[in-house]
């Protein structure tokens, strides 16, 4: 008699060439031998150095949208006040709004912004530089923390030098006899506008001096990126928030 086989549903699934092209199944336990290391099976909670920046470049986005809304709310309420005004005894339409020329200081604080969003930009710049990073896997230093330090400290320089030129131009229209409860609406909105941009800069200087002591301090260079990351992101929207706002106080009044 002949002999016969079973084949067996392992067997069968094993040896099964798949349809339209698809590589064979092999759904076989992969026992001692199989490391198992999938997607699938990746535990819970742990992620990756790029997913992880990711997450928090998203937090700062969602935090900075927030004071984009209150900004453009701040401007809206600016290009309303200036279209009030009341009649006065001939029936004419005034308007009570009398434009403000602002301290040429703020010109000079300007520049200094800028260029601090560059110094801002090459400390972000050094920490992902590939050579250092691998020197640092490797154990020869921390090449990328000796690049990226001297940048920051130009950067909160350059910051505290905005706040103090800031400071001087409300000085100056003190003494021009423009006041923030005066009567005037546009040295009124002067003041909330640059006070307001002037807490979040400080703010940013807070920022910028614990991500300096960051640096020193962190010891996975991944969260020493998260910070320095994340603080230029604020600091470069800070930026592009007084460009426009500077640009409002200058020329739209």
């Amino acid at each position: 008699m002949p002999a016969t086989f079973t084949r067996y549903p392992v067997e069968i699934e094993r040896k099964d060439t798949g349809i339209g092209g698809k590589p064979p199944l092999d759904r076989r336990p992969t026992g001692g031998g199989g490391d198992g290391d999938n997607w699938d099976n990746r535990p819970h909670g742990r992620r990756g150095p790029r997913e992880l920046l990711t997450r928090y470049r998203l937090g700062v986005l969602f935090a900075l949208a927030g004071d984009l809304m209150f900004f453009i709310a701040l401007v809206s309420a600016f290009f309303v006040r200036q279209s009030v005004g009341h009649f006065d005894a001939r029936e004419n339409y005034v308007s009570d709004w009398h434009p403000l020329a602002v301290p040429p200081i703020l010109w000079i604080n300007t520049a200094i912004l800028l260029l601090s969003s560059l110094t801002m930009e090459m400390a972000r710049r050094q920490l992902f530089r590939e050579i250092d990073v691998m020197d640092e896997w490797l154990g020869l230093g921390r090449p990328a923390v000796k690049r990226a330090a001297p940048w920051m400290v130009v950067t909160l320089i350059f910051g505290s030098l905005f706040l103090a030129g800031q400071w001087i131009a409300w000085e100056q229209l003190v003494q021009q006899g423009f006041y923030y409860n005066s009567a005037d609406p546009s040295s009124h909105f002067f003041y909330l506008i640059t006070g307001v941009h002037g807490i979040h800069l400080l703010l940013g200087v807070f920022g910028l001096a614990a991500a300096l002591g960051a640096l020193f301090i962190l010891r996975r260079i991944e969260l020493r990126q998260i910070a320095v990351d994340c603080t230029a992101w604020y600091w470069h929207t800070m930026g592009l928030f007084w460009i426009f706002l500077f640009a409002l106080l200058a020329f739209f009044q």
